[in-house]
């Protein structure tokens, strides 16, 4: 009777790993298989699921932020202090202190 193998689940930290030192680009997938064991396939395969994805990293724009963003947030901290003034203002006169 045949033994059936069961699949191997790797954690994407393991893939990373792996992808990685193939990226490296010192040890032939063959290596890096062996020295990990996993197949050379799913070594090329985690390779270039990681080449792929890495331009995502750099997807996202940190420019300036725009002209109405600027705008807006003078005015937010403005509004803030206004309301932190009227509270202090509250607190003063329950406390029975003179207000300036």
């Amino acid at each position: 009777m045949s033994q059936s193998k069961k699949r191997k689940i790797h954690s994407p930290e393991f893939k990373a790993k792996v992808g990685i030192e193939a990226l490296r680009g010192v040890k032939t997938a063959n290596e890096i298989g062996h020295e990990y064991g996993v197949h050379p396939i799913s070594v090329g395969l985690w390779k270039k699921e990681i080449q792929e994805q890495a331009k995502k990293l750099f997807e996202t724009r940190r420019g300036p932020k725009s002209a109405a963003a600027a705008h807006q947030e003078p005015d937010a901290l403005y509004s803030e202090i206004g309301r932190l003034k009227m509270e202090l203002n509250w607190l003063k006169k329950k406390a029975g202190m003179s207000l300036p």
